[in-house]
């Protein structure tokens, strides 16, 4: 990611910015613990301290920016207690949705679960992460709507920066774009057949290993910085 200059021709400028800074974080271009200068920023994002300064507010409540005395605006250090709470709140919410998607899906639904697959197969042929991320938000958003659960979803979509942050780290390793196929395919194999039971602990089983991923790539990275 070289050019964190923002084209000023569409959306605002700040929800311009908003969505490159966070891209950066979350895809690494800014590690852990990196200081956020102000003029810096303006500097590579092309855009006013007003604009960068908002910005930085909005990413602290997103949980990927956090404020250190005497350092000011940080990257928030990925904290393995933390990280593991996330999966443990995805596992009970995405395993629930799963069973409940098998059960109420509609063939709509279905075929655009099809289709979003299909998309992330071909992205991760093409080591295209950031398009992997993004279909992936995708499926799980259908997923969630033809389990007709609402509530839960919302409550993914707020932690939706801190999930493809984690993703970010695991998508990337050595053969885990097939390993990730298989493990989606059988979930939605699962939803085809309108096997709830086997729906659930396809989705279970995902967010094990991915855990298990995130855990072990925090483990490598936390190393001084």
């Amino acid at each position: 990611m070289s050019d964190l200059k923002v084209d000023r021709n569409a959306k605002t400028l700040r929800e311009l910015t908003l969505e490159k800074l966070r891209e950066a974080i979350v895809q690494g271009y800014f590690r852990p613990g990196a200081r956020l200068v102000e003029r810096t920023l303006c500097d590579e994002l092309g855009v006013s301290r007003t604009v960068v300064r908002e910005v930085l507010r909005h990413l602290e409540t997103e949980g990927l920016v956090e404020i250190v005395s005497r350092q000011g605006p940080v990257v928030a250090r990925l904290d393995p207690t933390q990280v593991a709470e996330i999966y443990e709140l995805r596992g009970l919410l995405e395993a629930n949705a799963a069973r409940a998607c098998a059960k109420n899906a509609t063939p709509e639904i279905i075929e655009k679960l099809r289709g979003i697959r299909r998309k992330i197969e071909d992205a991760f042929t093409r080591d295209a992460f950031a398009e992997v991320l993004t279909q992936t938000e995708a499926f799980y958003d259908v997923l969630f709507e033809g389990a007709q659960k609402s509530v839960s979803l919302a409550v993914v979509r707020s932690l939706n920066t801190r999930i493809n942050r984690l993703r970010a780290l695991t998508i990337s390793s050595a053969g885990r774009g097939e390993e990730s196929n298989r493990e989606m395919n059988a979930l939605l194999e699962a939803i085809e057949r309108r096997d709830g039971d086997a729906a659930f602990e396809a989705s279970a089983a995902h967010i094990r290993r991915v855990a298990d991923l995130a855990q072990h790539a925090l483990s490598q990275s936390s190393g001084p910085e």
